[in-house]
């Protein structure tokens, strides 16, 4: 079986595994809201048909063709993220001003584009660099500063999950690129100690630290999500509860559609659907660095790792935050929680993966 055949039977499964998971769990708060169960679920439902078109279009546009407008690209994200501060046009929910407002109650997250658009600028301009030498501000000058004028404009929208997720993708690709590796270990500690600033000037940031380090202190405030997400794995047990019969998600688990969503798979299924959902993104990663390293080019190659590297590791950044291996960041588990624009640009981003994949192929045959 191809990397490119596994990837689409991978996917596949943890969207339809999602949208299941996601009426189990989104029924309380959707009759809470509107007084229907299914109203998570349909909102989901317009966005993987959205996501199911932009994965055709990645799959079959050329990604030669993303690189060549990935200025133009990158400028329009940008100017996404900046109208999320406008009054009127931007959407404040929770303190943090992410979304834009779309018609049908519908919104959407520029913070999500802007992992491609960052992904795509560095390929573009790393490939470009290969053809036109390789001196220290073309490595890292230029790089660093197109990753730092999309961090800047997510960081004050109150979205450091988001942030440190663009950073981190942003950095191993520049470090794989040839950035020095002394220098990139110089600017994540400058970013830690700027992050640690933040976190300690910022009350509600440096609650959820203390939360993360003291539970037990904290578990009827911020500590609370955390506590019952664990207690839905203990629940849950090897075999779970029962589809759709998770006590958490009803009285104790507000988020349990978006970002906790991991926990009631390991209430419900238990320790061993959620031991599959891991090796499903485990096997998504071999199949991304299997096919970044049979890229025809080196933008390609690094395109590929990029997504790859990104998706994984957003994963791997919500089963830790779920599970209490790390803080509370808001990240959801991609392709089964609930966000319909991460939903769309995740599957957008698997398409460009399978056209890297299918271009790898082509060239290998013709070689």
């Amino acid at each position: 079986m191809t990397s490119r055949v596994l990837l689409i039977l991978v996917v596949g499964a943890l969207v339809l595994f999602g949208l299941v998971m996601l009426f189990s769990t989104s029924w309380p708060q959707g009759e809470k809201i509107s007084n229907n169960q299914y109203y998570f679920v349909q909102r989901q439902a317009i966005w993987l048909a959205l996501g199911l078109v932009a994965a055709v279009v990645g799959s079959r546009v050329d990604y030669h063709v993303w690189q060549k407008i990935a200025w133009p690209i990158m400028g329009g994200v940008l100017v996404l993220l900046a109208l999320v501060y406008v009054p009127g046009i931007g959407l404040s929910i929770k303190g943090s001003r992410r979304w834009l407002q779309l018609p049908m109650k519908l919104t959407f997250q520029p913070s999500e584009l802007a992992k491609f658009a960052a992904i795509n600028a560095l390929a573009c301009w790393y490939g470009a660099r290969r053809r036109g030498g390789g001196t220290f501000t073309r490595v890292v000058v230029f790089p660093a500063l197109i990753l730092g004028s999309f961090l800047l404009l997510i960081l004050p929208e109150i979205d450091v999950g988001a942030t440190v997720l663009i950073g981190a993708t942003g950095g191993v690709i520049m470090l794989v690129a040839g950035a020095p590796f002394w220098l990139l270990a110089f600017g994540v500690a400058l970013a830690a100690g700027g992050l640690g600033v933040l976190i300690k000037y910022d009350p509600v940031r440096m609650s959820r630290v203390l939360a993360f380090l003291n539970p037990e202190e904290y578990a009827q405030t911020e500590a609370f999500q955390l506590l019952n997400a664990l207690y839905a794995f203990v629940a849950g047990g090897p075999t779970g509860v029962g589809l759709g019969q998770s006590l958490q998600k009803q009285h104790y688990l507000p988020e349990a559609h978006t970002d906790f969503i991991f926990a009631i798979i390991g209430e419900e299924l238990g320790v061993v659907a959620s031991l599959s959902v891991v090796v499903l993104f485990v096997i998504l990663l071999l199949c991304g660095i299997r096919i970044s390293g049979r890229a025809p080019d080196v933008s390609g190659r690094l395109l590929a790792f990029g997504i790859t590297f990104m998706i994984t590791l957003q994963a791997a950044i919500n089963i830790g935050v779920v599970t209490g291996c790390l803080p509370t960041k808001g990240l959801p588990l991609p392709f089964v929680s609930f966000g319909g624009t991460s939903l769309m640009v995740t599957l957008f981003m698997i398409g460009v993966l399978l056209n890297i994949s299918r271009q790898g192929i082509t060239r290998t045959r013709t070689a």
